[in-house]
């Protein structure tokens, strides 16, 4: 079981610096202009980084080429407090010559319901996020295709196992 830490100091109104246990310093505040990081934007932002590690991991794994790899990721906030997200959309662009659909899709699917906890935490929560790719390949068979391939949540608790 690892143990995750960080400590958060007020650096002033509305802007609160953490490190983390790892020694990584995350500033947050309401002043985009000084790099300070949104909260809930850190939660959508960090839900795509997991996704994508994973993502990356399984295609190199499949011996998929890629030459491009974009995360894409929006959310719907509501206005009422607690201001949760409702939805989030994470679209998975990936290029390159040796790609296929299946593999694609595979990755995808294994990162939304296995592999990444970021999504399984957000899931088990009022959250639907919506798991989709577009992919082109541009070897000898060039291909494009892209769709939605699963939508986790809202309220769906992953399977998970007590150490």
């Amino acid at each position: 079981m690892k143990i995750r830490t960080a400590t958060l100091v007020n650096q002033g109104p509305a802007r609160y610096e953490a490190v983390t246990g790892t020694g990584r310093t995350i500033v947050f505040g309401d002043t985009p202009e000084k790099n300070e990081y949104s909260p809930v934007e850190s939660v959508v932002v960090s839900l795509a980084a997991c996704s994508a590690m994973d993502v990356e991991s399984i295609l190199a794994k499949k011996r998929q080429v890629v030459s491009s790899y974009v995360v894409e990721v929006s959310a719907e906030q509501r206005s009422e407090y607690p201001q949760v997200l409702t939805r989030v959309d994470v679209v998975h662009i990936v290029e390159g010559p040796v790609l296929t659909e299946q593999a694609v899709r595979r990755a995808v699917y294994l990162s939304a319901t296995k592999y990444c906890p970021v999504s399984a935490m957000i899931s088990a929560g009022a959250t639907a996020v919506h798991h989709a790719f577009r992919m082109i390949a541009t070897g000898d068979v060039p291909a494009t295709a892209e769709g939605e391939v699963v939508v986790t949540g809202p309220f769906r608790s992953p399977a998970v196992v007590d150490d």
